[in-house]
């Protein structure tokens, strides 16, 4: 296998580090195998590949999550600069339930965030010029995403830049009510 599984604090949030293959001309770096990662849990095919640019360091984007039927698991990599990278667990049942992790993501450290299904993710740039890919288990879908407030009480991320830039719809998404009661899968 290509990778090893690291785990996090949270259960079933895993750190998937990357083991190139290098020589004097680079090297190849295996970003996904449907083989290893069916080993490694994630068993739903990938639906959706995209690419972001984020531009200005300092910037967050998220917290967002899409609830069932397209609740997704996300394979997260950053192949242009460095984030940090948060996930918050919103499992109804789960111990970890409203506890977050972030995890250092760039193109020299050969990390990937696995994130499951039930959890919101977001990051912040540390450098310009960020590029990520995401791998999905499931298409966007409007209709069911949602979004956690990025600087919501109940959460308290450790945002480790001042924010310089954030989406007018990131923004506003909502505080946690006290009576959210996370979701179901």
């Amino acid at each position: 296998m290509r990778f090893d599984l690291v785990d996090t604090p949270i259960t079933d949030l895993k750190i998937v580090q990357r083991k190139p293959i290098s020589d004097e001309r680079g090297f190849i770096s295996r970003l996904y195998c449907q083989d290893d990662f069916k080993l490694m849990g994630l068993n739903k095919p990938i639906s959706q590949i995209n690419q972001t640019l984020t531009k200005k360091k300092g910037a967050v984007r998220g917290l967002h999550y899409q609830l069932a039927p397209f609740a997704e698991a996300k394979l997260v990599t950053c192949i242009k600069g460095e984030i940090f990278d948060v996930a918050v667990d919103l499992r109804r049942d789960s111990p970890t339930y409203l506890n977050w992790h972030a995890e250092i993501l760039s193109d020299k450290n050969q990390k990937s965030f696995l994130i499951p299904e039930g959890f919101a993710h977001g990051f912040q740039t540390l450098t310009d010029d960020c590029q990520l890919i995401y791998l999905h288990t499931a298409p966007y879908s409007k209709e069911y995403e949602r979004g956690l407030n990025y600087i919501d009480k109940k959460l308290d991320i450790s945002w480790p830049l001042k924010i310089s830039q954030i989406s007018d719809r990131d923004r506003t998404h909502p505080i946690i009510k006290d009576d959210f009661k996370g979701i179901v899968l």
